[in-house]
């Protein structure tokens, strides 16, 4: 009679519930995995066997049996080495090597990677797992580098080890559980970076302008010569953004858990991520495929944070305009041969370009070398499109030495900063309470025109704004919402044409 165990599969960033099950049959000695199984999953026979062996037991080939592994449902695509560790259990099950209570085998839900010794290795994805055996009420079995990472999640009951061998010992015995805590966030912000606004001299346009879009969810464009510090300003960004609230902390650990990019003993993301792939990167890389399986990319790693694309112009257009979707909807849909898969891909975008090849056209030290062809084409390198799902375009000069040595003191620190965005965040949250968003920048066009209301100074200034610089519907409304953050970062119930003067400053140079 078949030995069932319980395993998962990873399906997106979820977890699947999968039968292992395992028969022994009389006859040539033969080990069998079927039921849509990838190549990774077909070589746990051989780590099974050495880890087996190493463990005093009988090995498949010892047997004289012909062993079956059955991976149920049999339609779904099995990968990764999730199955060595429940493969395992089952076939010591099977053969009667150790020993379970039916009730106790059935409660059982186990994952991980076995080592030719006998060791449990770390896998990827036990956040999804976790959550799944809490939903099943089943016990969880992991290696113990998951064990912190399983513990995120409130309420399941888990039984770690750093062997198959010590695993056993514990079942056999009943003990070892212990209980998830829950994804706690710390009480308060108090995190530490190497880049800090207060370290930056000058640039009072752009740090204002990062404030913004940190207050309210607005994607950026940095122009500037190198040297202006254009890319240290965007490393700041993630210092002034609000922490994550606990639903977005588990929803981004989650994420990060699949990838398996996690930090082993501190695997809860309480603060936004910040990524920044190079402009070399393809368009799988950046918004997620890959050869045939759908796997996540850059735009999903940088959900709920920050995505930064430095040299803008350099990265590919076919590469940027596949971002029109994931900035628009804060979705990215994936298709493959082996099937479609929508990712989440909310995230601030951040972008520093120079303002032509040589980078010294804006420049008032150096003189730029650049024809006007070669500036043209340069700047036709981003699609316009793009360009008009980004509501805040700045310039970045190169500082004055007098900038560069004033004292330390002079610049506000991003703790100071950070307390403006976290309360203008909150006043979107309370005004937002009954919507499905929670930023100024997320606002669906349709409820733009009920909250960001003007007085009449703001809106002859709008409208002059349309009519000279030919916005587009699109442009008129990424102003208003940039001009309601503006608002709400100077407590301001209403719009005023100071705030309207301010969003458009920002918004000019994409309708040139």
């Amino acid at each position: 009679m078949p030995t069932t165990l319980l395993s998962a599969n990873l399906s997106g960033f979820s977890a699947d519930p999968v039968d292992v099950e395992v028969d022994l049959t009389r006859g040539r000695a033969k080990f069998s995995i079927v039921g849509l199984a990838d190549k990774t999953v077909e070589e746990a026979r051989e780590r099974l066997a050495a880890a087996v062996n190493n463990l005093g037991a009988k090995p498949p080939q010892h047997l004289n049996s012909s062993v079956t592994v059955n991976l149920a449902p049999a339609d779904m695509k099995k990968r990764g080495t999730w199955f060595d560790l429940p493969i395992a259990l089952a076939f010591l099950l099977a053969s009667e090597q150790i020993r379970l209570h039916e009730s106790e085998a059935s409660s059982l839900l186990a994952v991980g990677e076995l080592g030719l010794d006998g060791s449990l290795r770390r896998v990827r994805g036990v956040l999804p797992a976790a959550a799944l055996a809490k939903t099943k009420n089943a016990t969880l079995l992991i290696p113990k580098d998951n064990l912190e990472e399983a513990m995120l999640v409130e309420g399941v009951t888990i039984i770690a080890a750093d062997t198959l061998k010590e695993l056993i010992g514990l079942l056999e015995q009943g003990e070892g559980e212990r209980l998830g805590a829950g994804a706690v966030a710390e009480a308060a912000d108090t995190r530490e970076s190497d880049f800090d606004l207060g370290f930056i001299r000058g640039q009072e346009t752009a740090k204002r302008a990062l404030e913004i879009a940190a207050a309210g969810g607005h994607n950026i464009r940095m122009a500037g010569p190198p040297g202006s510090g254009k890319t240290l300003l965007a490393r700041t960004l993630p210092t002034i953004l609000p922490p994550l609230d606990h639903a977005a902390q588990l929803e981004v650990t989650g994420i990060w858990s699949v990838a398996g990019l996690l930090h082993e003993k501190q695997p809860l993301m309480v603060y936004p991520p910040f990524r920044a792939p190079h402009h070399s990167a393809s368009r799988a890389a950046l918004v997620g495929g890959g050869s045939g399986q759908v796997t996540p990319g850059e735009v999903t790693l940088a959900h709920r944070g920050v995505l930064f694309l430095d040299e803008l112009p350099e990265f590919p257009r076919h590469v940027l305009e596949a971002l029109r979707q994931p900035i628009e909807d804060g979705i990215v849909t994936v298709s493959r041969s082996e099937g479609t898969a929508t990712y989440p891909a909310r995230f601030l975008l951040v972008a520093a370009q120079n303002p032509c090849p040589c980078g010294h056209l804006t420049d008032n030290e150096r003189e730029c070398v650049c024809s006007a062809g070669e500036i043209e084409r340069y700047k036709r390198r981003v699609s316009g499109p793009i360009l008009d799902r980004i509501d805040l375009h700045v310039d970045v000069p190169r500082i004055t030495f007098d900038e560069f040595r004033e004292p330390e003191h002079a610049a506000e620190s991003s703790e100071t900063v950070r307390k403006r965005t976290v309360s203008a965040r909150r006043r979107q949250a309370e005004r937002f309470t009954d919507k499905v968003y929670g930023t100024n920048a997320e606002m669906p066009a349709k409820d733009v025109p009920g909250l960001c209301t003007t007085d009449e100074a703001g809106e002859k200034m709008l409208r002059a704004a349309h009519d000279t610089l030919k916005l587009s519907p699109r442009g008129v409304t990424r102003i208003l919402k940039t001009a309601r953050t503006i608002a709400d970062l100077a407590e301001s119930e209403s719009i005023e044409s100071a705030h309207i003067a301010e969003a458009i400053h920002y918004r000019h140079e994409t309708e040139e």
